[in-house]
């Protein structure tokens, strides 16, 4: 069985607090898992963003069992979780599982250039607390019989779809990275940049990425591996 040693166990404690976040969102989630000598990319889809969150994860050393190139395989979150051991740094890769469509579809690996115009992180988190509270206004507005499932994504889409700034990042982006943990305030908090790569946008924090398509530019430029 492969073995991921990780570089200490506050990077198995990160790894785990995002694969639940994940499973937060959807109980059968899967992600997968690409390594390369000591860097680990795993890559989630929490579906209520309709984003790719990206958490890069540091080994300790080159995973076990013949692996010498690179791992590329998709997994379930959960199982995944369960195989973390925390306090010895280390993970079993659970058995492959037949991958959801967006697990052939990444962004690609580089050509990525620097976006101007990104807010600073207080008023970014400012921004999503703003569209959570308009949410939480125009739905209790609404009568018993229209809140119907279909008008409160009507709803979301017209909130969450909206830009920051001048830069056409979605706002969901954004409430995607508070939510997974990785907008977050501390001291370091303001290592944030947005780059761009062909139809794809990236918001890079210290804890993790949020990748997005942006709107109008189709599939083109993405990376089926």
């Amino acid at each position: 069985m492969t073995v991921l040693h990780l570089a200490d166990e506050g990077e198995a404690a990160d790894l785990a607090a995002f694969l639940s976040r994940l499973l937060h969102y959807d109980r059968g989630a899967a992600v997968r898992l690409q390594a390369a000598g000591t860097a680990l990319a795993v890559f989630g889809r929490p579906p209520s963003f309709e984003v790719l969150a990206i958490r890069a994860v540091r080994l300790d050393k080159p995973y076990e069992n013949g692996l010498d190139v690179m791992l590329d395989v998709t997994v379930s979150a959960g199982e995944l979780l369960e195989a973390i051991d925390e306090p010895g740094g280390t993970a079993l890769v659970p058995a492959a599982v037949t991958g959801p469509p967006w697990a052939g579809v990444l962004p690609p690996r580089g050509g990525w250039r620097p976006e101007a115009g990104l807010p600073e992180p207080d008023a970014l988190r400012a921004k999503v607390a703003a569209g959570v509270a308009e949410f939480r206004s125009r739905t209790q507005e609404l009568p018993a019989e229209a809140r119907t499932r279909a008008e409160l994504d009507r709803i979301g889409r017209d909130i969450w779809s909206r830009t920051v700034g001048e830069t056409g990042l979605p706002v969901r982006a954004v409430h995607a990275a508070q939510s997974l943990g990785f907008l977050r305030a501390t001291k370091d908090a303001g290592d944030l940049a947005l780059f761009s790569s062909g139809a794809w946008l990236r918001l890079r924090t210290p804890y993790g990425s949020i990748a997005v398509r942006r709107a109008g530019l189709g599939a083109l430029d993405v990376s089926v591996r």
